[in-house]
């Protein structure tokens, strides 16, 4: 009961912040772009004739994945910086003191922060993401092959992100917990483009360089299965493995790193709460 109560508090206050208003304005200028821009598709001239409706269609499945990757950073920014203040900010400002002052363990505490903000994030990427499929749909009349699953990853690669901001705001201050969980996101991303362009060129080495990255922090793998969630399986075959990356996968998720990424998640917030326990408030 006092798990879900924080939970519900936690969600209440992010949806105070103005980095909320922030997020629902880039949200809607990214849908809005990107309708203007599937509109243009069809019947689009290029050097090899026009494009027709088909065609058009397979171009919006490539581009979908980079829309969704401006989602995806959108919520990495959004919950990022909405759990360092929920958890780092209440401490340095004495808010945690009054209220673990009661009978209330720590491990609560966080527990119902946590499930506050992974609430807000995932609800974030569903109704964005739902939002922008829905608006290609009717644009250029295409659907992913499995949009639910391609969701449920996004949201699980906000998961991921939330829960490693809150550890970080165990340790140090709001804004570097911030700041750095949003930079790791960024460098795992290139890691992994670095190491696809590795196996594009049978650099075993280089290649390695995006497998290691992706265990130590599982987003950028999650954020490749979503990609071979949304986009078309005519894309690979015409393009190959390596045509359209770093906006195309080539196989989806297997269950072991599902497992994986499940088991970071948990082992991360173990260590937030050991973190949280030590810390003086």
């Amino acid at each position: 009961m006092i798990v879900l109560t924080i939970a519900g508090l936690t969600l209440r206050e992010a949806a105070r912040r103005k980095v909320v208003w922030a997020l629902l304005a880039l949200t809607v200028v990214l849908l809005a772009l990107s309708g203007w821009g599937f509109s243009r598709l069809i019947g689009l001239d290029t050097e090899l004739g026009t494009l027709t409706s088909g065609e058009a269609r397979l171009v919006a499945s490539l581009l979908i994945n980079l829309i969704m990757f401006g989602f995806s950073l959108i919520a990495a920014i959004g919950t990022a910086f909405l759990a360092g203040p929920t958890l780092a900010g209440e401490v340095e400002s004495g808010q945690a003191l009054a209220v673990l002052a009661r009978p209330v363990r720590r491990s609560s505490v966080l527990l119902g922060k946590w499930l506050g903000l992974l609430t807000f994030g995932c609800g974030y990427v569903a109704l964005a993401g739902l939002a922008q499929l829905l608006v290609v749909r009717g644009v250029v009349g295409y659907w992913p092959p499995s949009p639910a699953a391609g969701l449920a990853l996004l949201a699980a690669e906000t998961i991921v992100l939330l829960t490693l901001a809150l550890l970080l705001s165990s340790a140090i201050s709001p804004m570097a917990s911030g700041i750095v969980a949003v930079g790791l996101f960024g460098a795992t991303w290139v890691a992994g483009v670095v190491g696809g362009i590795g196996g594009a060129l049978g650099n075993e080495g280089v290649e390695r360089v995006g497998s290691v990255s992706r265990v130590l922090l599982p987003t950028d793998g999650l954020w490749r299965g979503a990609m071979n969630a949304f986009q078309d399986p005519v894309a690979l075959v015409q393009m190959g493995p390596e045509g359209g990356f770093p906006f195309l996968a080539d196989a989806p998720l297997s269950p072991a790193y599902l497992a994986w990424a499940v088991l970071w998640v948990a082992v991360v917030l173990g260590l937030t709460a050991l973190s949280f326990q030590r810390r003086d408030i």
